[in-house]
């Protein structure tokens, strides 16, 4: 049975698996939704001020979405989504690395009597870093909250 919308409450947090980011699909992502050198050229990306290649903003969000269903939503009376409020990249996201997502309900809002709206805060880390001396293991790499649509009983 779907989690449904009175079986949320502020506060509430769900751990999500992990997912390990490969090279050949940040430059896949890159080149097909953003083609900027520090995301699909290797030699131009180390000339950079990241000094190496690095995932595209919009493909860690990606990621992030993907463990956010496979972990939440597909067990949830989602109805789709109203947005998303405080998008933001903290850090770059490194082929190599591992993520790791972490979700907290921080508001519900009764809508109508068929539906209300879950605002949940999910924030991405760097569970593992591809370079064993990175001191980014457990650094925050991005976060949104979700403005969910969820069917309520």
């Amino acid at each position: 049975m779907p989690r449904t919308f009175s079986e949320f409450a502020v506060g509430d947090t769900f751990e999500h698996g992990t997912r390990t980011v490969d090279e050949p699909e940040v430059r896949e992502f890159a080149e097909r939704y953003d083609p900027q050198s520090i995301h699909v050229d290797p030699e131009a990306a180390a000339a950079s001020m990241y000094g190496g290649l690095i995932a595209s903003g919009w493909h860690t969000a990606a990621m992030t979405m993907r463990l956010l269903v496979e972990d939440l939503l597909s067990e949830t009376a989602a109805l789709g989504a109203k947005g998303v409020d405080e998008l933001r990249w903290y850090a770059p996201v490194r082929p190599g690395d591992t993520l790791r997502a972490r979700t907290e309900i921080v508001e519900t809002v009764p809508e109508t009597a068929d539906r209300g709206l879950v605002h949940a805060r999910t924030t991405t880390a760097v569970a593992d870093a591809a370079d064993p001396d990175d001191d980014r293991v457990g650094e925050d790499v991005f976060s949104m909250i979700g403005l969910v649509m969820v069917a309520r009983e």
